[in-house]
This record gives structure tokens, C-alpha cells and sequence, in this order.
């Protein structure tokens, strides 16, 4: 395994680790990282193009995921926003009429 391979390989582990554990910064971190493994693994030359196409799919499909996770921790952010919000505004309203 080359050494391209093997660097897609281990930041698809990282970022999948990072989504399942739904550590954030982390995954700032590993998207960064991974964007230049790609580029270098796009500029070496392809010994093992396979092995590469095949991490390049995983990473594909780790990305997908991570779009997924982050909608739905989107959603449950918006949700917890809107609950304050709402929270705030019967607190006012209470303060004013109590």
C-alpha cells in the first residue's frame, strides 16, 4: 500500500470516528486534512489507482454521512434555539403581567 492509500485510508477512519462520536472541531480538523490528501493523492503518481479510487468512494460515502449527521445536528440545534426563544419571550411576558 502506497503511502497516498494509506494516508486516505487513515483520514476516512478519522473522520468517521470523529462523526460517530459527533466531535465537531475534530472534524473541522480531518475535513482540512482530508481535502489535502486528496490533492496529493490527485498529484502522485497512481501506482495502486484501485486501491485509491476505492478510499476516494469510501471517503464519498463517509461525506454523504457527515452531510446527513450535520442536518440533523442542525435541526436539533434550531429546535433547542427555538425553544429559548419561546422560553425567553413567556419569561417577559410574565414579568410584565406578574
Amino acid at each position: 500500500m502506497n503511502a497516498s492509500v494509506k494516508r486516505l485510508e487513515e483520514t476516512g477512519i478519522a473522520l468517521r470516528d470523529a462523526m460517530v462520536q459527533q466531535d465537531w472541531t475534530a472534524i473541522s480538523v480531518l475535513d482540512t486534512q482530508c481535502r489535502q490528501v486528496v490533492e496529493a493523492a490527485m498529484n502522485e503518481p497512481r501506482e495502486d489507482e484501485s486501491a485509491i479510487r476505492r478510499h476516494l468512494q469510501e471517503l464519498t460515502i463517509i461525506y454523504r454521512e457527515l452531510v446527513g449527521a450535520c442536518k440533523a445536528e442542525q435541526s436539533r440545534v434550531k429546535g433547542e434555539l427555538i425553544h429559548i426563544n419561546h422560553s425567553q419571550h413567556r419569561a417577559k411576558v410574565y414579568k410584565l403581567f406578574g
